[in-house]
């Protein structure tokens, strides 16, 4: 036992003044793995918690943010407080630290506060649609560095939090979920252009996703090449770019349907040639080299 004692007694490091012996450094990963289960568990105990209340998935997710940091940071003062090392022995080396990142990690750090500034400002939440470029998608998770989001074709992306600041971002969803959207329907010469209007705005009425407030709206938009053009403007509640196409599409087969009832034909393109001069005829089946009779002479 007296040779445990004096084999945990060993120094084996020494900082400044203070000295760290074998026992030290070996209750080190104890304490550090032990700081990291209940850090575990208070996160998922807070974030339980909250969940239970209803509370907004973006709380939530700070929250858990700023409680891994607090951990990480008692974590680490009290492992040195432990091994009796000062936190002034890491002057110079913090500096050179904060030199490095100064010059070798300018991107990391935008992106890192870029982080910040997304979950405390929340101009982009966990479940919002967003408009990035081409790009469509539904925010799934933003973290330190960057954001995921899932496009409407499932494939995934990772945008750096700094170019959702930096770069134009349509959130559909920022506000609340109301959405204009239209629909044009384009119908043959010589339809009664009332009746039309009337039937396409049953059509829309009837379909429950439409509000009511504001009203839908249906214009003889123009008199078009081939049709007369109408369009319906309606507000909905649509999630994306996929509810959007879904409501139209319905309202689209309602539409054929009274149409059909009411025997008004949906136009398609149509063009009427007009050949000046006169038209020859040639006979492909005449043989090489052989003349055409002529008329007799006598």
């Amino acid at each position: 036992m007296t040779d445990i004692t004096e084999f945990l007694s060993l120094v084996v490091l020494r900082v400044g003044e203070q000295q760290v012996s074998v026992g030290q450094l070996l209750f080190v990963p104890t304490l550090l793995i032990v700081g990291f289960l209940l850090t575990k568990w208070l996160t998922r105990f807070v974030s339980n918690r909250l969940a239970a209340k209803k509370a907004n998935p973006d709380i939530i997710h700070l929250v858990r943010r700023i409680i891994y940091i607090l951990a990480i940071g008692v974590l680490f003062i009290t492992t040195l407080d432990f091994i009796n090392v000062p936190l002034t022995a890491f002057a110079f080396v913090s500096g050179a630290v904060a030199i490095g990142v100064g010059f070798g990690a300018q991107n990391i750090i935008n992106n890192f506060i870029s982080g910040w500034i997304l979950m405390w400002e929340r101009p982009i939440r966990i479940g919002d649609f967003l408009e990035i470029g081409d790009a469509r998608g539904i925010v799934e998770t933003i973290n330190t560095r960057s954001t995921r989001i899932r496009r409407t074709d499932g494939v995934h992306m990772l945008i750096p939090n700094s170019a959702l600041l930096e770069n134009t971002v349509v959130n559909w969803t920022l506000v609340d979920r109301v959405t204009r959207t239209t629909v044009r329907v384009g119908v043959a010469y010589g339809s009664p252009v009332r009746k039309v209007a009337e039937l396409i705005k049953r059509a829309v009425t009837e379909n429950t996703e439409v509000l009511p407030n504001p009203a839908p709206l249906v214009l003889f938009e123009d008199f078009g090449d081939n049709a007369l053009v109408f369009d319906a403007y309606l507000w909905v509640h649509a999630v994306g770019d996929r509810d959007l196409r879904l409501i139209r599409s319905e309202i689209r087969f309602r539409i054929e349907d009274l149409f059909s009832d009411n025997d008004i034909v949906i136009a398609y393109p149509q063009r009427d040639i007009h050949v000046d001069g006169a038209i020859e005829l040639i006979n492909n089946d005449r043989k090489p080299g052989k003349q055409p009779k002529g008329p007799s002479h006598e």
